[in-house]
């Protein structure tokens, strides 16, 4: 039986692709006088459960921000116990991705990850790469002005397009997302206002729903809250009303 909140979502128009910036693990775990990785080990509590949802509900594509470029700087002790937990994350859940038809998928600088986490996380892909239900991407190493870089790099170094011919498509072909639909749902919790360098080319039109809720409590009924919020906005993608009236009717 559906509950009062699944029951206002319409399954005719979720958003195919919904990205999340997990943020608060450490506050939630300053809140409760514990170490961050406390935190960090409680919000993989936050990511079965998402998962699940979104799988439930039908979405296509979720898109965590896990790991960003700029962690690095953490503290190596902070960093070594975040990579350990992906790994055990990963040999934990691999079985339950390909029992619900999830397909893992990574983007980012992922040759910085440690060998042992980076050989884990080739192996999981590959044992998932069957799932047609949904496909689950992790941000690994991962920023978007550092990926706009290695874009532009790759027009260069294959020397395929002549300068005055680059356009969007160009740089999009070689984004670490390629292939993928843009996210149409931007999750931020924790109550920040800034996209911390997340897919600064591929939300350009996105919906952003912010909420002050602590990724650490974020659960099934916060994501149905998003997704409502966002089925009750008009998207515009840079369209004054008429032309919107117009893309419609097509």
């Amino acid at each position: 039986m559906k509950g009062k909140l699944e029951s206002l979502i319409d399954r005719q128009k979720l958003p195919v692709h919904v990205a999340i910036i997990m943020d608060g693990n450490g506050r939630w775990a300053e809140n409760k006088n514990l170490d961050r990785i406390s935190g960090h080990r409680e919000g993989m509590k936050s990511v079965r459960s998402v998962i699940t949802a979104a799988k439930d509900l039908g979405i296509g594509y979720i898109t965590l921000y896990a790991f960003s470029a700029q962690n690095w700087q953490r503290p190596k002790s902070e960093v070594d116990a975040l990579m350990e937990l992906l790994k055990h994350y990963l040999l934990k859940e691999r079985d339950k991705l390909i029992e619900n038809g999830i397909r893992l998928n990574a983007i980012g600088r992922l040759d910085e990850l440690p060998k042992t986490v980076f050989d884990v996380l080739k192996e999981t892909m590959e044992m998932t790469k069957q799932g047609r239900e949904m496909t689950l991407t992790l941000a690994l190493s991962y920023g978007g002005r550092e990926e706009i870089v290695d874009a532009v790099k790759k027009i260069i170094s294959d020397g395929s397009v002549s300068p005055a011919f680059i356009n969007e498509a160009d740089l999009t072909h070689r984004l670490y997302t390629n292939g993928m639909p843009e996210p149409d749902l931007l999750i931020r919790t924790s109550g920040e206002m800034r996209l911390s360098n997340f897919m600064l080319w591929q939300i350009a039109y996105a919906e952003i729903y912010v909420t002050r809720t602590l990724w650490p409590n974020f659960r099934k009924r916060h994501l149905m809250k998003a997704i409502i919020n966002y089925q009750n906005r008009e998207r515009r993608f840079g369209l004054t009303g008429e032309q919107l009236k117009k893309r419609e009717a097509i």
